[in-house]
């Protein structure tokens, strides 16, 4: 299998990338992705990463750094086009843009319950032994 076309997004294409999103399982109603997607685009330490099989969007990758760690966000695959490597290619993709720009840890957050954290560790992801506090600033 040759390797996909991975391709930065534009901000045109904010409902395809929701829609994938959406049909993921990625979206929550507290986490609005149309602005997820705009603050992605608006500036230079993110971007979102996509691959197109037969000019549709199935995969997807949210990729940012805060100058000393980056981050992978809304890895999605549409469930057709689940096990054919696409998850790999965009999370190498990801990790690709992150170490372009002098970034040299990756991480990620998965949901409790979500399955998708056995595909991390066969991607050669570790659990952290980190807690991860958060706190909303628009309440």
């Amino acid at each position: 299998m040759t390797a996909p076309e991975v391709r930065e997004l534009a901000a045109g294409e904010t409902e395809a990338i929701v829609a994938l999103w959406e049909a993921a399982g990625l979206t929550r109603p507290w986490n609005p992705p149309h602005a997820d997607v705009a603050l992605a685009l608006a500036g230079p330490s993110s971007t979102i990463l996509g691959i197109d099989v037969d000019d549709e969007l199935v995969a997807t990758a949210l990729v940012g750094h805060d100058g000393h760690r980056g981050w992978l966000y809304y890895v999605a695959v549409a469930q057709p086009h689940r096990g054919t490597g696409l998850a790999r290619a965009i999370v190498t993709a990801g990790e690709r843009w992150l170490a372009a720009r002098g970034i040299r840890k990756v991480q990620l957050m998965v949901r409790d319950g979500n399955p998708a954290v056995s595909l991390y560790q066969h991607l050669g992801y570790e659990l952290q032994a980190t807690s991860v506090l958060g706190r909303w600033l628009d309440a």
